[in-house]
């Protein structure tokens, strides 16, 4: 009977996601201050640590079990909520402020919510 062992997590791919997510979470904030006026892609997270994408999309999925892609949606549905639930700006203001057209923006929020932004904000 074979059996098929996972490879240890090593220090470095954990570094990696540790640096990964604080890059994230340092861009999420200059998304929510209105800093930056282009959303980062998974290749420019990936340049700011000097490795390769593919490199860093694979290291993301064997340590989290999730793909780069998949947390940079989640930690955005969150800052997308809570912009939606505390700012006073319209939902036009804080698509363009997360870089997105507005329409974009209201498929984005549905696709992963289920609901448009607009009724998001009507049922808090």
């Amino acid at each position: 009977m074979e059996t098929t062992t996972t490879p240890a997590i090593s220090f470095r791919q954990k570094e990696i996601v540790k640096q990964y997510t604080e890059a994230l979470d340092k861009h999420m904030l200059e998304l929510k201050a209105g800093e930056v006026e282009v959303m980062y892609e998974i290749r420019d997270f990936a340049n700011q640590l000097h490795i390769h994408p593919v490199h860093l999309s694979t290291t993301v999925k064997e340590v989290t079990g999730k793909s780069a892609c998949d947390i940079f949606e989640d930690r955005l549905v969150v800052l997308s909520k809570e912009m939606i639930a505390t700012s006073p700006l319209p939902i036009g203001e804080i698509a363009r402020q997360l870089t997105y057209d507005p329409s974009n923006f209201v498929k984005f929020f549905k696709k992963f919510t289920g609901m448009t932004p607009k009724k998001y904000r009507d049922s808090l």
